[in-house]
């Protein structure tokens, strides 16, 4: 049976908008004060992980995975070093120019036993994009991993709460994409971990003595990261399962 190959004009509007949707449109960050710094960056890690050499455990996303390398230094010395780890954390991401740092080499040439992803938030705050537009950048994203990195297993971690007040819209719109990204997880070679709640009190709020902008995780929760994720990274790095 020759399925017929619908014609471009039949794609309905909704469709075509998807399509031009910057979440799922692989870019550079284009914003002013990233410029001078995000494409130097993106190539000095290009020649650090060859550097490097040995790479088992991978972290990608944005500013938060980014400042394991100053404000979580220390716990990252202590818990990510010994395991030969790398860091393509990049401050302001969304998931365009993670797509986009994909596609310009960023995974190649490494074979990571486990790389944790977690990108989305800034889509959110610097655009409000819609909850399925960052979820379909997330799962597009997940397939140019496993693309690339076909025997890497990967762990997916939920979007953090940001914004102090549980009600705020864009605590809200995490929200949302988490409920849509989870699903993603197959539990094979593709798991879903979320430690949403470290951040938040009994009444959902986050302190500043957490988050003092109510988006970056203050130093000392790095620590507490850590040790919520351990149990996880630990068992997905084991080479038995």
């Amino acid at each position: 049976m020759i399925t017929k190959v619908r014609e471009p004009q039949q794609e309905s509007k909704q469709e075509l908008q998807q399509e031009q949707h910057p979440a799922i449109v692989p870019a550079q960050q284009t914003d002013e004060w990233a410029v001078p710094w995000w494409l130097p960056r993106h190539q000095a890690k290009l020649h650090a992980k060859q550097i490097q050499g040995q790479i088992d455990l991978l972290f990608l996303g944005d500013s938060i995975t980014q400042a394991w390398e100053d404000r979580g230094a220390a716990v990252w010395q202590k818990y990510y070093q010994p395991r030969h780890a790398f860091n393509l954390g990049f401050s302001g991401d969304r998931t365009e120019n993670v797509l986009w740092r994909i596609e310009h080499g960023e995974l190649d040439n490494i074979a990571p036993k486990l790389l944790v992803l977690m990108i989305g938030s800034n889509n959110t705050g610097h655009r409000m994009d819609p909850a399925e537009q960052t979820a379909k950048g997330i799962e597009l994203i997940i397939q140019a991993i496993q693309a690339k990195l076909a025997n890497s297993r990967i762990l997916l971690l939920g979007l953090l709460p940001r914004e102090a007040s549980p009600d705020d819209p864009m605590r809200l719109r995490n929200n949302e994409i988490n409920k849509l990204i989870k699903p993603l997880a197959n539990q094979q070679n593709l798991f879903w971990l979320d430690i949403g709640e470290l951040f938040l009190d009994e009444q959902g709020v986050i302190q500043p003595d957490v988050m003092s902008d109510g988006l970056h995780p203050n130093q000392a929760m790095y620590l507490e990261m850590a040790l919520a994720l351990e149990p996880t990274i630990k068992h997905l790095l084991d080479d038995t399962l």
